[in-house]
């Protein structure tokens, strides 16, 4: 039985000075001296959002496709609006008479020489006209056209200059196709619900960032917790050492007591090594989501979060729960909305089947004068 005793004394001693070597090993690592020029940023939870809201990308391009939306709405109200036009023009037309015409006798188709008589007509008009489409599929027209007549050399017109002036009124009103208040609004309703929709789709992305900030905010405040209760193990492991050294030391405890103590510190240096890529990790990750710029990059700074969780929690029911997420969660609206554009665009599509039928009518006024003042009293006196 000695040697057994002998060897497995040497055993032990092996094993105490493996264990003594690796523990070295493992706390040289677990103490890393810190990078020079190391800088720690404080940041609170409120920062971290509103910086992440402002840099996201995603978030960027919906508030701009969100202000398309409106433009949309917009161009479709548009299209009720009246359209006003004006246009003047001037002609001139002389042309030789090879016989009479209206406001010239027999005698003056030839001139003394018996060269033809040349007819010189100058006319200038001016045209006003305003349209505009209505909502019941109806669609007005109001044109105003003054004209100033001239005819050169002898004539007998009875005003020469003479002053035209006409005004018509045109309302055309649909009656099967495109008939109704409901139709002709379709694509204002549409544009109005994609509107919304993406309105939904920019609040789902701002809370989808939220939540991503504010878990990576939380778990790196885990992993700094969970150093310092991994450093308080350590802390408390290398206290066990030291006594369980000093009692072997004085002979009133084993060797084989020591070495699991070693393993003990050991294996806290090894919890501290993990929770500390841990916190490296979860700062990597919440960078990303603050998307910092390239000058905010090639800086080493550690981020270092200053909220604390709270404790309170706000009672809510299941139900509850239940009925604030279908009345406010993003997706169920985005459903909402799409469903009724699909019925939209069904009823406009079974409109445009109905066959093509129209009212229209048509009022005016004329007026003849040797002046202005003369042709907008006869124009508009009756």
């Amino acid at each position: 039985m000695y040697p057994l005793c002998v060897r497995s004394s040497g055993w032990l001693a092996a094993s105490f000075a493996l264990c003594m070597f690796l523990l070295s090993v493992v706390a040289s690592a677990a103490e890393p001296s810190p990078p020079a020029g190391e800088q720690r940023r404080p940041v609170s939870l409120k920062e971290a959002v509103l910086e992440a809201l402002e840099r996201n990308l995603d978030i960027t391009i919906s508030r701009h496709t969100k202000e398309t939306r409106v433009t949309d709405i917009l161009f479709e109200q548009a299209k009720f609006d009246p359209t006003v036009s004006l246009n003047g023009q001037y002609n001139r037309l002389v042309s030789p008479l090879n016989r009479p015409i209206l406001g010239f006798s027999g005698s003056n188709v030839a001139a003394p020489s018996g060269e033809p008589t040349k007819f010189d007509q100058n006319t200038s008009s001016v045209t006003a006209d305003m349209t505009q489409n209505l909502p019941t599929g109806a669609n007005y027209d109001i044109n105003y056209s003054p004209q100033r007549t001239f005819v050169g050399g002898p004539n007998s017109f009875l005003f020469n200059p003479s002053y035209t002036g006409g005004l018509a009124f045109t309302l055309t009103q649909p009656l099967l196709r495109n008939a109704g208040v409901e139709v002709n609004k379709t694509f204002i309703r549409i544009a109005q619900n994609n509107a919304q929709v993406e309105e939904q789709t920019f609040r789902d992305r701002v809370l989808t960032v939220v939540a991503t900030v504010e878990q990576t905010f939380w778990e790196l405040v885990f992993a700094n917790e969970n150093m310092k209760v991994g450093q308080s193990a350590l802390k408390a492991a290398e206290e066990l050492l030291a006594g369980n050294r000093a009692k072997a030391k004085a002979g009133v405890m084993s060797a084989v007591e020591v070495l699991q103590a070693e393993a003990g510190v050991a294996s806290r240096v090894e919890q501290i090594l993990i929770a500390e890529k841990a916190i490296y990790d979860q700062e990597d990750q919440l960078r990303r989501l603050l998307n910092p710029t390239e000058p905010d990059l090639r800086q080493d700074v550690r981020l270092q979060p200053v909220d604390q969780p709270l404790q309170a929690l706000e009672p809510i029911t299941l139900e509850e729960a239940i009925d604030v997420a279908i009345e406010r969660r993003p997706e169920v609206l985005q459903a909402v909305k799409n469903i009724e554009t699909s019925d939209l665009n069904m009823k406009f599509a079974k409109n445009q089947l109905l066959p093509t039928l129209s009212a229209q009518g048509t009022v005016g006024l004329s007026g003849l004068g040797a002046g202005t003042n003369d042709m907008f009293q006869r124009n508009f006196g009756g």
